[in-house]
């Protein structure tokens, strides 16, 4: 019997597959389906990550940013914003499952129904990562230049304990924000605006 490491909030177990060949998407699609109760990453270089549950506080953060993004996108219209259950394959072979993300309608077009109703074959034109109190803002740094060189074109890393937004964005050098109240999303998200002022306090 395999005895788990004892759970930690934000901090994946992860399992190295080289020795075996890597994961086809059709095998981590029915890994999936198969544990319902878990969720899972793929790295670029076939190493599956198991995700435990976040803690409390994170997912009202999570949660408080998904519906300020869906809000927005449904007025909008222009895109869809994605919660953090769902599974974008990305250009390199990783698949990541961001906090919150938005794609283009003009990128969705381009796929079939099939690949909409599974793992989204595309990297997000925006993705939202927070950190939790045991993350590793290293790993955390790395997973969000893997969507910008992917393809991703803004990203927005929070971390609530240090209250700082680290912007992302093709071809510009890392941004860090201290204790925004607020952060525009233009041009790639023209007219959104979250308010962090609940994200910071999320009053669990």
């Amino acid at each position: 019997m395999i005895e788990l490491p004892r759970y930690s909030e934000g901090r994946p177990w992860v399992v190295h597959l080289a020795s075996i060949g890597r994961m086809t998407t059709a095998q981590f699609w029915n890994v999936c389906r198969e544990n319902p109760d878990w969720r899972f990453e793929l790295s670029a270089e076939g190493d599956l990550a198991i995700l435990p549950p976040t803690g409390g506080e994170t997912g009202a953060r999570s949660g408080r940013v998904t519906a300020q993004l869906i809000r927005w996108a449904d007025q909008d219209g222009s895109g869809v914003a994605f919660d953090s259950s769902t599974g974008f394959e990305l250009p390199d072979g990783a698949i990541r499952s961001p906090d919150a993300a938005w794609v283009a309608r003009a990128q969705l077009a381009q796929l079939t129904r099939s690949q909409k109703q599974k793992l989204i074959p595309l990297a997000p034109d925006f993705v939202v990562e927070i950190k939790s109190p045991t993350d590793s803002m290293r790993v955390l740094q790395a997973k969000m230049r893997e969507y910008i060189a992917n393809g991703t074109r803004l990203g927005w890393l929070i971390d609530p304990q240090e209250r700082t937004v680290y912007i992302f964005r093709r071809h510009t050098a890392v941004r860090r924000v201290n204790s925004p109240a607020t952060l525009s999303g233009d041009p790639v998200l023209a007219g959104f605006t979250l308010d962090l002022r609940r994200i910071w306090e999320p009053n669990v």
